[in-house]
């Protein structure tokens, strides 16, 4: 009996052991997990580019090609780059946003270089899986039968048709 005993005892350990094991795995599986996303900050890199002396092929050389550029106004590139924090199955969250915009001259030289920060991150959100219109609401058959007499018909704008 005493064997027997003995035997219950280690199973019951060696059982304690594997759950203790299990729950640190799953303990560990929820974790935080961080993503950089774009451009990767080097201030050593970002502080050297320097207005007057850099051109679009030094900061290109320097910093890379941009996350976008510009399409209105003065040629600006901009490197924007965000770190997210995030539990498993959970949206992620901004951490830190960071925009470098380096603005060109039109001859291609670097006019002035400005960081901007997650204060100027626009949030939308969207309003359902409609987007609102103004004017009335049509219902299927006034859409499907509206046009019906409309042809020709006065003050619609069609010429009015003469009669034999």
């Amino acid at each position: 009996m005493d064997e027997t005993k003995r035997n219950s005892m280690k199973a019951v350990r060696f059982l304690g052991a594997g759950a203790l094991m299990a729950c640190l795995l799953a303990a560990g599986g929820c974790a935080s997990i961080t993503e950089n996303r774009g451009f990767i900050v080097d201030r050593t890199l970002t502080s050297s580019i320097q207005p007057g002396i850099d051109n679009k092929q030094s900061v290109q050389g320097t910093l890379g090609h941009p996350s976008f550029e510009s399409q209105f106004g003065p040629p600006t590139w901009y490197y924007v780059s965000s770190v997210t924090h995030r539990k498993p199955f959970v949206k992620p969250r901004i951490a830190q946003h960071q925009v470098l915009a380096v603005r060109f001259d039109p001859a291609g030289n670097v006019a002035s270089v400005e960081t901007s920060g997650v204060d100027k991150v626009v949030y939308l959100s969207p309003d359902g899986d409609e987007t609102p219109t103004v004017g009335r609401e049509r219902g299927f058959f006034e859409d499907l039968f509206g046009n019906i007499g409309a042809v020709g018909a006065p003050g619609t704008g069609a010429p009015a048709s003469t009669g034999p």
